[in-house]
């Protein structure tokens, strides 16, 4: 072998040793995707435009967010589900992603099978409140009103077969009473109902219900939180409120691609778990009116699979969603 071969042959070699290493460059190498399945200015997008740049800081590659609305949120979680389980594609649901099973006969994705949690993002407990207009001042209170007058009582909901509309329907099933549902167009004119009189009770999100609390024009009862809300502090729970064990959530989460490896999962959820604990992180989400909460993977899986679970169960005993 000439000179020339021989060095020919040994570039080879040392380029074919190389080459495994230089595939394997570890995660991420480059940019990371965050969709948003609904459009800008909601809860979601602005978590997630709170996250991505402190994202962006912790994993040294540019992580990018793009809105892809559609179909109560189906479409852009869809386009997740379908998408390369590498951790280059992620997204920011919102807890009706555990609603969807139950309002959607044929979601294009299995809610569990198709998607993995990476971390919970925020919390926020529904407030359980009444017009002015009502005399009770603790939930108690208003159970006892409600039994008296079976049936008589109101209450409004952003629509039939919403997350709200499902938790009033657990909550009248544990209290033993039984009210009717108004249903609107969104969270806004169930709210004009309770302050109009037209329905007397509401379970609806603290960014809703605060301005209207504040003013005096609603009470709020309980919350629904496994804690206090922070931002209602003299607001019982549940829990304190005689009803363990009952819990009514809206929360926002990554999920990434089912069969995501587990430590593209766990960088991930290291990463968020640093950002999730910033003060000046904290206080971003105080001011959108919600609270920064981070979790395991597994802790956020659990949560999604339960609530699947149940609010599967809810719409069987209300019957099936109207049809749109």
């Amino acid at each position: 072998m000439n000179a020339f071969k021989r060095c020919s042959f040994i570039l080879g070699a040392v380029f074919l040793a190389a080459l495994p290493a230089a595939l394997a460059q570890p995660y991420p190498n480059r940019v990371i995707r965050i969709i948003v399945p609904f459009p800008p200015g909601g809860l979601n997008d602005n978590v997630a435009r709170i996250v991505q740049p402190f994202l962006q800081e912790e994993l040294g590659q540019a992580v990018i967010i793009e809105n892809r609305s559609g179909a109560s949120g189906i479409v852009g979680t869809d386009l997740v589900a379908k998408s390369p389980p590498d951790g280059y594609t992620v997204a920011i649901v919102a807890s009706s992603h555990s609603v969807s099973p139950a309002t959607s006969a044929k979601l294009p994705y299995d809610t569990v099978q198709d998607l993995t949690a990476v971390s919970l993002l925020v919390r926020d407990p529904f407030l359980f409140i009444v017009g002015e207009q009502v005399p009770a001042k603790t939930l108690a209170e208003f159970v006892a009103l409600a039994k008296s007058q079976p049936g008589k009582l109101n209450y409004s909901t952003p629509g039939t077969a919403s997350q709200s509309h499902f938790v009033t329907e657990l909550f009248d099933e544990r209290a033993g009473i039984k009210m009717t549902e108004i249903p609107y167009r969104g969270g806004a004119p169930a709210m004009l109902a309770l302050l109009s009189g037209e329905a007397q009770f509401a379970v609806l999100s603290t960014q809703l219900s605060s301005p209207q609390i504040a003013g005096g024009k609603v009470r709020a009862l309980a919350s629904g939180g496994r804690v206090r809300d922070t931002h209602f502090p003299n607001v019982p729970t549940l829990a304190e409120s005689g009803f363990p064990g009952l819990e009514a959530l809206q929360w926002v989460g990554m999920l990434a691609p089912a069969k995501t490896p587990k430590d593209v999962i766990a960088k991930l959820n290291g990463a968020l778990q640093k950002i999730l604990s910033r003060p000046d992180v904290a206080e971003k989400f105080t001011a959108q009116g919600v609270t920064a909460a981070s979790s395991s993977p597994e802790e956020f899986q659990t949560l999604i699979e339960t609530e699947v679970k149940q609010w599967l169960e809810v719409s069987q005993r209300t019957g099936p969603p109207p049809a749109q």
